[in-house]
């Protein structure tokens, strides 16, 4: 993907930053604080708070301050537990890592009942004065909703990251730890700035080798580098590690072998990592081995490990992601959603305190939007952990702007129970910016800051983060806000709206657009449409039952198609195409809409970010405009192969009167050297066909026949991950633009995946100007073309 303007930009670069200081950027602002600070007691968590309050205040106010180990007679900012205090006459009580900031004469006081309340509180006293709020007889005391708050890393022990878009691991490479881990301690001080205190570190699909003596000692390297940050290192494990790590002839979790083998590994894991926070575990879900081998529970098999953790104070997240993915599709009655439920109500009071369950917030799998998950408040007597993913495995990988805090808010907001803990599925990686694009940090900031207290708002949100990472210029935090809040909703139209989920290739890379890949499959994520209709019927009185799982209030809306939210419709309900929805348009035309609303939102993105330039680094700013420049072209890839494949299904044509684009199809074009050929599935290519060039070089040429003015060229190309093309353009034997097909996308196919495209902005043309896109092949990469289009400028 390439745009012009980049370029225009890219010449007036000057400065530049990457983004690995996320919102810890400790920029220069007026604040008024004491010369000295005096750490009281010593830890390592103590010695990273002082620390980080002399790099922050360093970054802030340009000066340095002085470190005193006793409290000194001159103002001062104080550090130190409750109990190291004693002196101070504080009195107060405070949970487990809540924090107190107080002034205390003209001294400021951070104190917790921990050491790692301390460092919390430091990170929120410099949050304070980054937001430029007055420090002014502060008495701020900060308790966090859920004792634990963990990031669930899918990282894998070859250094590959399963859903992860922001580089390799920073923790694995080659089946060890990495031999350099200063990013794990920088990704330390970045979740304890949030008040995260844990952290898995390797896949829920785990490799049983890591409970192997060897790897044992690579995690425990990895617990290190993590501990001066109040981050405690847990472990996703595999069932069957007794017979494929231990050599047993079994894993059932009632036999006394196996039992005994728990406690041994486990007693073996806190010699080598005394403050080991504990397990995850995925089992009989998606090919992973569980209880149900053996005629044993859920249960039975999450408290065997539960309770040899329990003489080390250890905690196991007990996913409760577990359906069977060979379920007929044929049969109506079948429902992914019931999953969940069906599996655990049952088991309701009888797992071990230190089990938690691990729930997804939807009942399906991240999608783009789901109802709450039933399982939340079914079970009273069981204590329950909601699982949030930030990586943003359905939501374009990172390649789409989606900020996920305000879909977040509308689960939390209706979960009425107490949750004991939060999970957050966050893959970060080695790429400079660690999540591979600089907005979709947001979603890690918003995570951990939801963790620590979900009654914030996605506004709140949004703007902290905003002023932290990219300066609190109102331009700058209104745009931004602006862009953010709208995302869900903007990606939401032009993928998968009205309950649809995202319309993903779900048996494939979880990315482009293929409408057909979540029917006919046992995977379960089906929108059931034919030519009658589309949606999934899940109520009592006609479907799956799903909807009876639900409260009575909440079932009884979710039951009729007339009370159900129409964004939610056709997640529950198989409706005509013909059905009128709330707002007075039927469904048909509604998608047709929503899809084109969506695609024009993200161009709006692209003149609203234009805005901002000398607002900001202009590394940063040219590496979203680029970004929202390639997820402008997905967005028009959505929209066409969505509206193509429902007016197919359908036989009902938009009524809306959309603008003539001058789209020349390649296969139309005067070919030299190219090879016309068929995409599947067909509406992933304008016109279901590509151009694909099996020599050394092809062209593709035609004649202009819009009217003479003043054009956006886009040529639509495909960009596979087996080689690099290269294409050139001109107008009338005149060179326009010369580029390579590099980018990171994650197919090799001709497919939505790989669609992408060049703009050549302001281009005069009239009828008869001949263009013409010269390709040259790399590797198995074909440099295949789609289309040539002309877009008027307004």
């Amino acid at each position: 993907m390439r745009i012009a303007a980049i370029l225009l930009f890219a010449a007036a670069a000057g400065r530049a930053e990457t983004g690995y200081d996320a919102w810890l950027r400790y920029t220069p602002r007026a604040a008024t604080v004491p010369a000295a600070i005096a750490t009281i007691g010593n830890s390592p968590v103590l010695d990273s708070a002082r620390a980080e309050l002399v790099r922050g205040l360093r970054g802030i106010t340009g000066r340095t301050l002085r470190i005193e180990s006793s409290i000194p007679a001159e103002p001062a900012i104080i550090l130190g537990t409750l109990a190291n205090l004693q002196q101070l006459n504080l009195s107060a009580t405070l949970a487990t890592d809540a924090y107190w900031i107080k002034s205390v004469g003209s001294n400021i006081v951070i104190t917790a009942q921990n050491d790692r309340g301390v460092l919390y509180g430091t990170f929120a006293l410099l949050r304070k004065i980054q937001l430029g709020e007055s420090l002014d007889n502060l008495d701020d005391r900060q308790t966090p909703r859920s004792p634990l708050r963990w990031v669930n890393q899918w990282d894998n022990l070859d250094g590959t990251i399963e859903r992860g878009y922001g580089g390799r691991s920073i923790f694995w490479d080659n089946l060890r730890a990495r031999d350099d881990l200063h990013r794990v301690s920088d990704y330390g001080r970045l979740l304890a700035s949030l008040g995260i205190n844990g952290c898995s570190i390797n896949n829920v699909n785990a490799n049983p080798k890591l409970l192997t003596p060897e790897l044992i000692a690579q995690a425990a390297r990895i617990a290190d580098a993590f501990r001066p940050w109040g981050v405690q290192v847990a472990l996703s494990i595999d069932f069957g590690s007794p017979q494929s790590v231990g050599g047993l002839d079994t894993f059932d979790p009632l036999d006394p072998r196996v039992i005994a083998w728990w406690n041994s590994k486990v007693d073996e894991l806190y010699r080598a990592i005394p403050d080991l926070a504990g397990f995850v575990l995925k089992a009989d879900s998606e090919g992973r081995v569980g209880p149900s081998t053996y005629g044993r529970t859920h249960a039975d098999a999450a408290n065997v490990v539960a309770r040899a953790l329990k003489p080390h104070h250890g905690t196991i997240f007990y996913r409760g992601f577990v359906y069977d993915h060979h379920m007929d599709w044929n049969n109506p009655k079948n429902d992914r959603a019931r999953a969940a439920y069906d599996n655990f109500k049952p088991l309701d009071g009888k797992f071990d305190d230190n089990v938690i369950i691990q729930i997804k917030n939807g009942p399906i799998d991240f999608q783009v939007r789901e109802p709450v998950s039933p399982l939340f408040g079914a079970l009273p007597k069981t204590n329950e952990a909601i699982e949030l993913q930030v990586t943003q495995e359905y939501f374009g990988q990172s390649r789409h702007t989606v900020f996920l805090v305000p879909m977040w808010k509308e689960t939390l907001d209706a979960i009425k129970s107490p949750l004991a803990a939060f999970a957050g599925v966050a893959n970060i990686g080695l790429d400079d910016n660690w999540t591979g694009n600089h907005l979709s940090q947001a979603n890690l900031y918003g995570y951990g800051r939801l963790a620590w207290n979900p009654d914030l708002t996605a506004s709140q949100i949004v703007e902290e983060w905003t002023k932290q990472t990219f300066g609190d210029d109102a331009r700058v935090v209104n745009t931004i806000a602006q862009i953010q809040l709208t995302s869900w909703r903007t990606y939401e139209n032009y993928t998968g709206p009205l309950g649809l989920q995202t319309l993903t290739d779900i048996t494939g890379n979880h990315y482009g657009v293929n409408v057909e890949a979540s029917e006919r499959n046992g995977w379960g994520q089906w929108h059931r449409a034919d030519s009658q209709g589309v949606g999934m019927d899940r109520t009592v009185a006609t479907g799956t039952g799903y909807t009876g799982q639900y409260a009575p209030p909440i079932a009884r809306m979710y039951e009729s198609a007339e009370t159900t939210p129409d964004d939610l419709l056709l997640f529950f309900h198989h409706v005509p195409y013909t059905h009128v929805l709330h707002n007075g348009k039927t469904v048909i035309q509604q998608i047709y809409d929503l899809h084109y609303q969506g695609a024009e939102q993200v161009e709006q993105y692209i003149r609203d970010w234009t805005l901002l330039h000398g607002y900001m680094d202009d590394q940063r700013f040219l590496a979203v405009l680029e970004q929202l420049d390639y997820q402008a072209v997905q967005a028009d890839v959505w929209r066409d192969a969505v509206n193509t494949w429902f007016q197919s299904a359908s036989g009902i044509k938009d009524a809306a009167a959309r603008p003539d684009l001058h789209r020349m199809e390649a296969e139309s074009m005067e070919l030299e050297g190219y090879t016309p050929v068929a995409v599947t599935p067909p509406e992933d290519a304008s016109g279901g066909k590509a151009i694909t060039c099996p020599v050394q070089k092809c062209s593709a040429a035609a004649s202009i026949t819009a009217p003479a003015g003043v054009y956006t060229i886009r040529i639509q190309y495909f960009d596979q991950n087996t080689g690099a093309s290269h294409f050139r353009a001109f107008l009338n034997n005149q060179p326009l633009a010369d580029w390579t097909a590099l980018d990171r996308l994650p197919s090799a196919k001709l497919d939505s995946t790989t669609s992408t495209r060049l703009s050549i902005l302001g281009i005069a043309l009239k009828p008869g100007d001949r263009i013409r896109i010269e390709g040259s092949p790399d590797a198995r990469e074909p440099a295949a073309l789609d289309y040539v289009e002309l877009i008027p400028n307004k």
